[in-house]
């Protein structure tokens, strides 16, 4: 396993001119200021590099600030040649601020909805995605990679080991946590890249003494709920929202279809299902027809499924409390409080079948579904974002890879970012 770091893209004129500028107009020299602000609101020039920035400080032994709904949840930075020179290079736009400065924003922010989460350390952050990737990609590994994030990829063998322990925050994208593949051998079952990935998950689930991929899979889910019991972050998308909540909830239940076990499922699988296991839903139908391209009824839009798919519309983030329920203030930070929807396995997430407690940070107005949902469990939490990619609606299997470089303002991928450095923050969830 070989940690990723990013290097930066091609510089772009214009960005690093503007980017200097704004650093230039400021009424404050270098000499007299003593921290940068990185504003967050419309004025930033590329808002994904900026939390790229702000790992950057962390990881170089910097504390940094986050100052919560101020200027679309802009950066308190410490003031340094390295870090102008990198916002330069990397497009972002900031401003030197002096102690009277940042004494009349903590004015600001304290007689308002508003709050300072001091950031600690840079999280270390691993991506659990195979080996070779299918051909098509991950909007977290892309987030990362065009941030300038540093992370570990991560598979089965590190999740059954004692790899975990060594992460604060773990990603989950597409993958299939009941090892049916995502259907997808319905369609694509002579195709080059799904027999390789079949075989791999075969070969590793008889290196760990497993009689079948499923049974592999479980195991994998209940090693990442325990990473989260023991204090870990996960943040998942797409597929991995829903398949570990079925993994999880059918521990002693076969909910695999034979093709990928040889046994049948369940037919009584609804009933014997122990939701007291998962994260986030309760009391699902799973779909047990091998043939219809569903997991189960948590997904709201069935994409796959053409009878039962919704078409896409908007969401919406809620605004919460940045003082008295600053976790779900952080996970919102936006300069945009609406969003376009965008498909992947799972889209989005029936308000049926949630549990009791779980906080919705975004929805659909009018529908039965939710976007964006976060929760506690044990020592650590989860978040849970529905899609595939925020800037690619439809994402078709085989489309090109989204260029960051195009879309560095983009609203849906900041939603990403905010799960990344939230593990860095120094205050701890407080319910309203």
């Amino acid at each position: 396993m070989t940690a990723v770091r990013t290097i930066s893209a091609p510089i772009r004129g214009v960005a690093i001119l503007a980017a200097l500028a704004l650093a230039a107009s400021a009424s404050v020299t270098r000499a007299e200021a003593q921290h940068i602000l990185v504003p967050m609101d419309e004025a930033q020039l590329n808002h994904l590099r900026a939390y790229g920035l702000t790992y950057y400080a962390l990881k170089n032994g910097d504390r940094a600030e986050w100052w919560i709904n101020y200027r679309g949840g802009s950066f308190l930075l410490p003031d340094s040649p390295a870090l102008r020179r990198k916002a330069a290079l990397d497009g972002v736009a900031f401003m030197p601020i002096d102690d009277a400065a940042i004494a009349e924003a903590r004015r600001e922010i304290a007689q308002s909805n508003m709050d300072a989460i001091p950031l600690e350390k840079a999280p270390r952050v691993a991506i659990y995605s195979p080996p070779k990737s299918p051909p098509w990609d991950d909007a977290v590994t892309l987030a990362l990679r065009y941030a300038g994030i540093e992370y570990t990829q991560i598979w089965d063998d590190d999740v059954l080991g004692e790899d975990l322990a060594k992460y604060d925050w773990v990603h989950l994208f597409h993958e299939d946590f009941t090892g049916q593949f995502n259907k997808l051998y319905l369609g694509f079952r002579d195709q080059p890249w799904f027999i390789e990935q079949r075989d791999r998950d075969v070969a590793t689930a008889a290196r760990h003494n497993f009689a079948n991929v499923p049974t592999l899979k479980k195991a994998v889910a209940g090693r990442l709920r325990d990473f989260v019991d023991r204090g870990g972050f996960i943040f998942a998308m797409c597929g991995a929202t829903e398949t570990i909540e079925l993994a999880l909830a059918a521990q002693n239940v076969d909910i695999a279809a034979a093709f990928t076990d040889g046994t049948p499922v369940d037919p009584d699988a609804d009933a014997k299902m122990d939701w007291s296991r998962t994260f986030a839903f309760q009391g699902a139908h799973v779909e047990m027809n091998p043939g219809v391209n569903s997991m189960s009824d948590i997904d709201g839009h069935q994409v796959n499924v053409a009878s039962r798919r919704q078409n896409l519309s908007t969401f919406t983030l809620f605004n919460f409390s940045a003082k008295f329920d600053p976790v779900a203030a952080m996970l919102v930070q936006n300069h945009r409080n609406v969003i376009p929807d965008y498909y992947g396995v799972t889209t989005s997430f029936v308000k049926a079948r949630l549990k009791p407690g779980v906080t919705v940070l975004a929805n659909e107005e009018g529908t039965p579904w939710v976007k964006y949902i976060h929760g506690d469990y044990g020592k650590g939490s989860w978040t849970f974002l529905g899609g595939h990619d925020p800037e690619d609606p439809q994402h078709n299997i085989g489309a090109p890879p989204t260029d960051l470089a195009q879309r560095p303002n983009s609203p849906g991928y900041r939603l990403i970012l905010n799960n990344v450095l939230f593990p860095a923050a120094k205050k701890k969830p407080l319910k309203t």
